[in-house]
């Protein structure tokens, strides 16, 4: 992808975002901020054995993942690492932290996930809820699972949420528009590049679910229609 055509979808995709998290309180009702997906606290009550737990929550948001996550970690203590690209997004999440009383269990980073380095070894729980797809190429799709995969400690859990087989359709007329993402895969390209990456882990779930998602461009509410690839894995212990 060009770099004038990156840096117009980011326009685009930051002009949504921030109108979204200006109208939409976290947990609001019949948003999509109004809860996290089930089997993102399922798969860290995987690994919670009265241990501290470090958390990697790549594409954090406001917090829609990463509050609950840090309340589960409370009573053993661990934290919650939470990244994102958009600014708007860091300072919500770190009002939320203090509004649901986890602050001290969150750490924020304003960053290019397609950029963002993991310090390897280091993280027992890697989610990435919807933010693969905003990544820059497929190279650095590739480049972000072989950082995740590495920066996960023996016996961690990766739990992955891709938007693939993307499309923006007009919301009144049913007709298609140009779809402004940053890397539109099939569920068949992306699961092909998670198991590469994620070669020899063990696998907890390959599912996928057709999703509309109502957003606006601009003025011009739009449909996007994708299949959402969920993938979850465990990194082997040392040694089996």
């Amino acid at each position: 992808m060009n770099s004038a055509r990156l840096q117009r979808i980011r326009r685009e995709e930051k002009a949504y975002h921030e109108q979204y998290f200006e109208e939409h309180d976290l947990y609001e009702k019949d948003s999509w901020l109004e809860e996290p997906d089930g089997r993102v606290l399922a798969y860290l009550e995987k690994l919670q054995e009265g241990n501290p737990l470090q958390v990697l929550d790549l594409g954090c948001g406001v917090g829609r993942n990463s509050i609950p996550l840090a309340r589960k970690l409370q009573p053993t203590g661990g934290k919650v690492v939470c990244v994102d690209l958009l600014d708007k997004a860091v300072e919500e999440l770190e009002a939320n932290s203090g509004k649901y009383g986890v602050q001290g269990l969150i750490e924020t980073g304003q960053a290019d996930i397609s950029e963002y380095k993991v310090p390897e070894n280091t993280f027992d729980y890697i989610l990435a809820a919807s933010s693969l797809e905003h990544v820059r190429s497929e190279a650095a799709l590739e480049k972000v699972l072989a950082g995740l995969a590495a920066g996960t400690r023996d016996g961690g859990i990766n739990f992955l949420l891709m938007n693939t087989n993307i499309r923006e359709v007009d919301a009144e007329t049913g007709g298609e528009r140009e779809t402004l993402i940053e890397l539109i895969l099939s569920k068949e390209q992306a699961l092909e590049k998670f198991r590469q990456a994620y070669s020899g882990w063990e696998e907890l779930e390959v599912s996928h679910k057709p999703l509309d998602i109502e957003i606006n461009r601009g003025e011009t509410p739009v449909i996007m229609k994708t299949d959402c690839l969920s993938y979850a894995v465990r990194k082997p212990q040392a040694g089996r």
